[in-house]
């Protein structure tokens, strides 16, 4: 079986398994206490943050662990904003944070702050300029993520940090995605990360908050962490996400290297063996492992499937494997094609061969899953100046493959329009348009659903 979900979860370090076994049996005493056992374990704990300090280039007593990379977000965030809660309510996040960030802006809305999402290219960076525009006099804390988890593009955050800098504003870096690459450079006032991301054991996350930052820890606390982490540590956990991230950093830059070029074999190579594909995200700054691209005419969870039963674990921001049948909010902030989408992460290690395996098994795996939903033929009868295509009830990518079967039997000029109540649709009717160079009019209210009309260029 080919692991290609490193984005997700990488696999455990050899390393981190090391020092996760010793640690269970030098770590288990309570830190806080005096006594021999206690001591030992104290300096492991304090062993493990001066690492990740040195790792993600802070001071120890900056560093706070955490039972996760989702709290350390949430708490970050909560405790920034109340920190300068008399400079103003508003946060701005941008359009494809992670859901950790999302959920806490969400929640700052409900109790009554103001938002600012700003928006993305179509390859998935944010402007500077965006940043820039959306500060304000109330402004509290802006968060941007080093490196998106979906795409794997590359923010420009030592250039965001500036103008937060200078606005006086913090920036939190949702550093989750690259840290085990190196650090984040930049003056950004706090960090987080999680250690199931590099290598570590899951359950480890880590929250930065540097010197000069205002910060107040919102909710009950304890003496622990600084209060920003109440509870007893997960010791052996924390001493092996420290250890494995020391050790994937003394690995990053020759790993970069050949991930960088099997990446992009995938990128140019899926577009010239497999018909009507979008790779999506920023074609060089981007990280080593991650590659995402979208298939037209086929069914996310289908195709998803079927690599498995292939032997590759890959996964995908399409609205066809999603529960709540809407598109990945990256993908839909980036206006791209959502249907087949496929998101490959090669974990450090991953074996040429596999890739060139996985290369050789796509194109057949993505037609047979195409045959079974009845993808379109060319066709050049013409009918009528305008069709009518009801998918109303039909879930992605149908609608799709509706309007790719009819377009031929419009004269050029002609239009069609797609009746849909599926969300994808909108994101997905205008990128096929601009896939098969057809000029996307527009939408129009309907009865039940919304009219896509498409209009017929060649």
């Amino acid at each position: 079986m080919s692991y290609f979900d490193a984005a997700s979860a990488a696999p455990l370090h050899p390393v981190a398994r090391q020092a996760l076994l010793a640690a269970l049996d030098d770590g288990w005493a309570d830190p806080s206490r005096l006594y021999r056992e206690g001591r030992k374990a104290r300096m492991l704990l304090d062993a493990a943050r001066e690492a990740a300090a040195e790792a993600v280039g802070c001071r120890a007593d900056e560093l706070t662990f955490t039972p996760s990379g989702t709290l350390a977000v949430h708490t970050g965030i909560a405790g920034a904003l109340a920190g300068r809660r008399r400079t103003g309510r508003h946060l701005i996040v941008s359009a494809v944070e992670h859901s950790s960030v999302l959920h806490s802006a969400e929640a700052w809305e409900a109790d009554g702050g103001q938002v600012t999402r700003v928006p993305v290219r179509r390859t998935g960076a944010v402007e500077v300029e965006s940043y820039e525009a959306a500060l304000r006099p109330d402004t509290a804390l802006a968060c941007l993520q080093s490196a998106n988890h979906e795409v794997g593009t590359e923010q420009p955050v030592a250039a965001v940090a500036e103008v937060c800098q200078a606005a006086g504003v913090p920036l939190l870096v949702d550093a989750a995605q690259s840290l085990g690459w190196g650090r984040v450079e930049g003056g950004w006032s706090l960090l987080t990360a999680s250690a199931h991301k590099w290598g570590g054991p899951s359950g480890v996350g880590l929250l930065v908050v540097r010197k000069g930052a205002r910060f107040a820890v919102q909710g009950a606390t304890d003496e622990r962490e600084s209060g920003r982490a109440p509870g007893f540590e997960n010791l052996p956990a924390i001493v092996a996400a420290a250890a494995s991230l020391r050790a994937v950093r003394a690995e990053a830059a020759q790993e970069a290297v050949r991930l960088r070029e099997l990446t992009a074999r995938i990128r140019a190579r899926v577009p010239e063996l497999v018909p009507d594909v979008e790779v999506v995200g920023d074609a060089e700054r981007r990280l080593p492992g991650v590659v995402t691209f979208s298939c037209l005419y086929v069914d996310g969870e289908t195709l998803l499937h079927e690599l498995d039963r292939e032997g590759f674990s890959v996964s995908s921001g399409s609205s066809c494997t999603s529960s709540t049948l809407t598109p990945s909010h990256v993908l839909r902030a980036m206006g791209v094609l959502s249907e087949g989408n496929v998101r490959v992460s090669l974990p450090a290690g991953a074996a040429e061969a596999e890739v060139e395996r996985f290369l050789a098994v796509l194109p057949g795996v993505v037609a047979g899953v195409r045959e079974k939903l009845g993808a379109p033929m060319p066709t050049a009868t013409v009918h009528a100046a305008e069709v009518v295509v009801d998918s109303l009830g039909k879930r992605c990518p149908i609608p799709v493959i509706e309007l790719a079967k009819v377009i031929g039997t419009v004269p050029v000029g002609g239009t069609v329009r797609v009746l849909s109540d599926d969300e994808a649709a909108r994101l997905d009717i205008p990128a096929w348009c601009e896939m098969r160079g057809q000029e996307y009019v527009g939408e129009q209210k309907a009865d039940r659903g919304t009219a896509y009309v498409v209009r017929r260029v060649s």
